[in-house]
């Protein structure tokens, strides 16, 4: 068989495998039926960083990666980690890198260092011309962009491959993917469970094997939710370091950054690394330089706070505690130190005006769409709590919103000051561990929602509303084999230190060959 016989049989290899995993469930197989088999098996042994390498030195072509992808999306569909499929486009994209030659993607690479890895968006928040993004919401569901955001443009320079965007709740207003639109996204380690949100789609999709890396977003822990729920690494950036324009440069009042959830802290660096910076327009967020070099060696020995208490003074679950305390003793031996210790702030201002500004952010983005369609949005449109929500924001005043920004600006002044005397901040990431399907759902009594809800961001919020950078680590599991993360704080800008820390702890206590049994 010739070399072009070669590449049409493995093409045809990987779209039957593609297809077959159509008939295949998630975890079981229907009567009679028989599991697919997977093409390119090693691909999920790669973070994105060697599957560019694997690419760009022809093992493999941006084609079968692709195709690879593909064929995970369709044969674990059942944990719903997709809301929508752009596989013709990506297609078209993989073909073209492909039939360049090697010294061709050795000069690509230079300038798009991820060329041909897959990729996906969040189905929130970003728009990719020519695509619908639904917000997770009907009133949007066909909603097509007519361009593409600054951050999209900036994926595709660095040579991602955007085939799909994955789930989200309504408008990212719970710390659960479960919605009316798209249905349950389901925690690949116990499909019970939660994956998190509001980018459960996207840590579902990493942790079942289907991306190395996806795009993610934070509003009030939705990053690092999700990625301590699935075992996986995941950091909101300070505010302003990764664009969100061009039609609007800060996401309510300023909660909201981009990033990605990702098995590698590398993969996570080098993504940050070529999306950070500012755009047209904007006037906020420190550059944090070559993120690579960071993890390239272990930080200096850093002066840790340990904050276990939750801010809201109820009890935070055992799980929790044991994935705090576990990082705690972990940054000891390697030379940290860490003694308890936990910032004063006014948390119930801090969540009640978080409440107006999330509310009226959602309000804004459907008037939009309102005026763009040209008729008023319907209550059967929304899930009731966001609905309630939208009524809320309609009697919120200009004086609610200028308040609320600046209870968010004095919690950052108290931060700054308590982190002069501290390198980070290390505390739970949330106060309970993953929940079960349905008990964060928007579609329930706003009594029963509110109880389970103050579980899952008490940690996490505090620094979107105060703009500091945070992380998830996935350092430990319970008796039960779920993933329970830890989160580090650090000062506005301290990227490279928390990612230099996260590379140490990733050496120290590897994650990488933790995986859910699909």
């Amino acid at each position: 068989m010739g070399a072009t016989e070669a590449q049409t049989a493995r093409r045809d290899f990987l779209k039957a495998g593609a297809a077959a995993g159509l008939a295949v469930s998630f975890g079981m197989t229907g009567q009679g039926a028989h599991a697919a088999v997977l093409p390119l098996a090693e691909y999920e042994r790669f973070d994105a960083v060697e599957l560019a390498s694997q690419i760009r030195v022809g093992q493999l072509t941006a084609l079968d990666a692709l195709e690879a992808a593909i064929a995970r999306t369709e044969a674990r569909s059942a944990i719903n980690a997709v809301a929508l499929r752009h596989f013709d486009q990506a297609r078209e994209a993989a073909q073209r890198l492909s039939n360049l030659g090697r010294a061709e993607r050795e000069r690509l690479s230079k300038e798009a260092p991820m060329a041909g890895v897959p990729f996906a968006l969040k189905d929130l928040g970003l728009a990719m011309k020519g695509t619908i993004t639904t917000q997770g919401c009907a009133f949007f569901k066909d909603a097509v962009a007519d361009h593409d955001s600054t951050l999209v443009q900036r994926y595709r320079a660095a040579g991602l491959n955007i085939f799909a965007k994955t789930t989200t709740p309504e408008f990212g207003q719970t710390a659960t993917t479960e919605s009316r639109l798209f249905g349950l996204t389901r925690n690949p380690w116990n499909q019970a469970f939660s994956a998190g949100g509001s980018s459960g789609g996207a840590a579902a999709a990493v942790a079942a094997g289907i991306l190395p890396a996806a795009h993610a977003s934070d509003g009030g822990g939705s990053i690092r939710i999700p990625a301590s729920h699935c075992g996986l690494f995941g950091l909101k950036p300070s505010r302003g370091l990764v664009p969100m324009g061009p039609k609007m440069l800060e996401g309510w009042l300023g909660l909201s950054a981009h990033n990605v959830i990702s098995r590698s802290v590398r993969d996570s660096a080098l993504l940050l690394q070529l999306s950070q910076g500012p755009e047209a327009g904007s006037r906020t967020g420190p550059q944090a330089g070559s993120l690579m070099d960071a993890i390239a060696k272990p930080p200096r020995p850093l002066r840790i706070a340990l904050m276990t208490k939750n801010p809201f003074g109820a009890p935070v679950h055992p799980d929790c505690l044991d994935a705090a305390h576990q990082a705690a003793r972990l940054c000891e031996s390697l030379g940290h130190r860490v003694e308890i210790a936990a910032p004063q702030l006014a948390i119930g201002d801090m969540f009640a005006s978080m409440g107006v500004a999330t509310a009226a952010g959602m309000l804004a983005t459907v008037k939009v769409r309102e005026q763009a369609i040209g008729r008023a949005a319907r209550e059967d449109e929304f899930e009731p709590l966001n609905w309630r929500s939208l009524q809320l924001a309609r009697g919120y005043s200009a004086e609610q919103a200028f308040v609320a920004r600046n209870v968010f600006d004095q919690a950052a002044r108290v931060l700054d000051l308590f982190l002069a005397d501290y390198d980070l901040i290390l505390s739970p990431v949330t106060a309970a561990p993953a929940p079960k399907l349905g008990a964060m759902s928007l579609d329930q009594a706003y009594e029963d929602f509110v109880k389970v809800a103050m579980t899952a961001s008490p940690f996490t919020a505090m620094f979107n509303m105060s703009g500091h950078p945070a992380m998830s680590v996935p350092l430990h599991w319970n008796a039960a084999g779920m993933p329970i993360g830890a989160q580090f704080a650090g000062r506005f800008g301290a990227e490279a230190t928390l990612l230099a820390l996260a590379a140490q702890l990733e050496q120290a206590a590897p994650w990488k060959d933790r995986r859910p049994v699909l």
